[in-house]
């Protein structure tokens, strides 16, 4: 991401808001340390970006799945077979 001082953002204040409601957010500091992050209004935020069951319905689990490699994990701890 881009970042300009205040004065070039001032000089080039229209064409960078013009590229940024196309999607190129860029960031306005002021003596090298970020004030503002400039991006478009329909641009997903940090926080209503949510991953928390986004395949909800997508998965099956089956019921047995505690169960599934049992057999098989007992027998590497019993046998000492690998």
């Amino acid at each position: 991401m881009r970042t300009f001082n205040i004065q070039e953002a001032t000089a080039h204040l229209s064409r960078l808001v013009e590229e940024a409601a196309k999607g190129e957010p860029f960031i306005i500091a002021k003596g090298g340390r970020p004030l503002v992050k400039v991006m478009p209004l329909d641009a997903p935020t940090e926080m209503s970006v949510k991953r928390i069951g986004f395949m909800a319905g997508e998965i099956e689990v089956p019921d047995d799945f505690d169960e599934m490699g049992r057999k098989a994990i007992e027998r590497l701890f019993t046998s000492g077979e690998v």
